[in-house]
């Protein structure tokens, strides 16, 4: 029962908006412009506030030489979630994916469409979901993601981003990354840290585009899995509708440790649904300093304002003195220039 509770979370955005379905088009995409800072300001797109001149103390000592916060390379992991902390989350990417995932497969197949739960989609039929509960998700998810071989799945990953649009700013999903945080993962980077997405997403939609979109190779991204099987007749790897790591929250130091071997010492994530606090309270355990961040979307203006109902996040980065990061206040720009 707790392999399945999570797609609660992670499909309840995708039940209570089926109409932003119809707003997932396609198009001829474009090369990516955006600019990382080369300059002697390793982060423009950060206004001059305190959080920035911690950001650039932090990395400065601990890969200084001779420093007793001295770091070695070999140590330097950092860790970013990626909905909310990356990219936008309002709606999840992989909630547009789904839906794709279900038109592309009743295009195919017109029979589906009276078939659940391809029909409750089609239909936009929240009721099914409601009263299906998790057994109804299950088989959306089962459905949608799995019983395909990887590289089938990857090429049906690769169409969905060349083409798909964002709902409600109607730009290519690389216009939803987060400008600052591009610049931050370069300045690491720069500075011998070896950069992780840690998400709650499934590990191979956002490995479709880690490279391309954040400088993150494949081999560097965490996330919720489902189990694999080798079928040696076709000498290759099916995913299977089971799964395997549930990445969030308290899996997220679990998938950290599976996948990584040791605690990031720095690590950033989002507020608005408490699923990044373990791994942030994780990496406050590591032997050397760390530094831990965490995005409050607090600017309704440039992107959106959203907060916990408990405040769980913000409450906690105030107990254990966590750095947060104000939308409206901290960053100068919120996404790249098209």
């Amino acid at each position: 029962m707790y392999k399945k509770i999570y797609i609660l979370p992670l499909f309840f955005l995708l039940l209570v908006s089926c109409k932003k379905a119809d707003n997932v088009a396609t198009t001829t995409s474009s090369p990516d412009t955006t600019k990382i800072a080369t300059s002697s300001d390793p982060l423009p797109s950060w206004n001059d506030t305190p959080l920035k001149k911690e950001i650039i103390n932090y990395v400065s000592k601990v890969t200084k030489e001779g420093s007793a916060d001295f770091i070695p390379v070999e140590n330097r992991i950092a860790t970013f979630d990626n909905d909310g902390t990356l990219w936008a989350e309002k709606p999840y990417v992989q909630e547009l994916f789904a839906f794709y995932r279900v038109k592309k497969m009743v295009e195919a197949n017109p029979s589906l469409a009276q078939k659940q739960p391809f029909k409750a989609v089609v239909e936009k039929d929240k009721s099914f979901f409601e009263k299906g509960g998790d057994k109804a998700l299950i088989e959306l998810v089962a459905a949608t993601h799995t019983g395909m071989t990887e590289d089938e799945f990857e090429a049906s990953t690769k169409e969905f981003f060349t083409g798909a649009k964002y709902p409600g700013k109607n730009v290519s999903l690389k216009q939803i990354r987060y400008q600052p945080q591009l610049e931050l993962l370069n300045y690491l980077r720069a500075n011998g840290f070896k950069t992780f997405i840690v998400t709650g997403g499934t590990i191979e939609l956002v490995r479709a585009i880690s490279e391309d979109f954040y400088g993150i190779p494949k081999d560097q991204v965490v996330g919720t899995s489902f189990k694999y099987k080798f079928d040696d007749a076709a000498n290759s790897i099916k995913r299977e509708p089971a799964l395997d790591q549930f990445n969030d929250k308290e899996g997220k130091p679990v998938g950290i440790q599976l996948h990584i071997g040791q605690r990031p010492v720095f690590a950033c994530g989002n507020e608005g649904g408490a699923g990044d606090l373990a791994m942030l309270r994780y990496s406050q355990g590591s032997k050397y300093p760390s530094f831990q961040l965490i995005v409050n979307h607090n600017d309704s203006i440039r992107e959106y304002n959203y907060q916990e109902k408990d405040n769980l996040s913000l409450n906690t980065a105030a107990k254990y003195k966590y750095h947060v990061i104000s939308m409206k206040d901290d960053w100068k720009k919120i996404f790249p220039d098209q």
